[in-house]
């Protein structure tokens, strides 16, 4: 099962692993068509046109495989929905929790990417 969105999907580890792999940039939402979550995606569907050097999937949270982003120690803390994490060469250098803005998900793009 994916998510209604316009984003590439990540359904399983191995997808997850290989995207990481294969890409140097990546922003991956992990939520649920919730009020919290659907913003985001919109916004990360905006954003796949301005920024042509990062990746953007989501994957559904519900998922047994979304525990590679759910067990990160990067999301340890986190209560609230989506989980967003943005890898650059393999690694997490940055990841937020719940909604986010437009305005806050480029300053994290300009940033780390």
């Amino acid at each position: 099962m994916n998510l209604q969105t316009n984003l590439k999907h990540i359904s399983t580890e191995a997808d997850y692993n290989k995207i990481v792999s294969d890409n140097e940039n990546i922003m991956i939402c992990c939520g649920r068509m919730g009020p919290m979550c659907v913003p985001v995606y919109a916004e990360m569907e905006d954003l796949q046109n301005e920024y042509s050097n990062v990746k953007f999937y989501d994957m559904l949270f519900d998922l047994p495989e979304a525990g590679v982003i759910r067990n990160m120690p990067e999301c340890a803390g986190f209560m609230g929905l989506p989980f967003t994490v943005y890898i650059k060469n393999g690694k997490v250098v940055k990841a937020t929790s719940s909604i986010q803005s437009r305005e806050q998900i480029t300053e994290i793009l300009d940033s780390v990417f």
